[in-house]
Order: C-alpha cells, then sequence, then structure tokens
C-alpha cells in the first residue's frame, strides 16, 4: 500500500513540474502514465484480495 500512495506522490510531482517549466511537457505525460498505470495495479491489488479461497475437504 505504501508503494501505492508513493506512485501517486511521483505521478502529482511530475505532472506539477511538467506543466510549470516551459518545454517539459514530457514530464506530465509521464506523470499521467504512471498515474493510470498506479490506478490498474490498485485495481488488480484489489480485486486480488476480494477473491478468497476455500479450503478442500
Amino acid at each position: 500500500m505504501a508503494i501505492f500512495l508513493f506512485l501517486i506522490l511521483v505521478a502529482v510531482v511530475l505532472g506539477l513540474i511538467g506543466v510549470a517549466v516551459e518545454g517539459l511537457m514530457y514530464l506530465l505525460i509521464i506523470g499521467a502514465v504512471l498515474l493510470v498505470a498506479d490506478l490498474v495495479y490498485f485495481g488488480a491489488f484489489l480485486s486480488r484480495r476480494r477473491t478468497r479461497r476455500r479450503a478442500v475437504r
């Protein structure tokens, strides 16, 4: 869970730098791609966590 929050923070910082600094629009794109990838990872983490396997008797 900590890596999820860290990657969200990195994506936001890259996005802000990409917007603020002229000529570094690629950082905004990298931040957006990182944010989407992080949300997909978090969704997969939640779906894995919800499925519970029953013990075989």
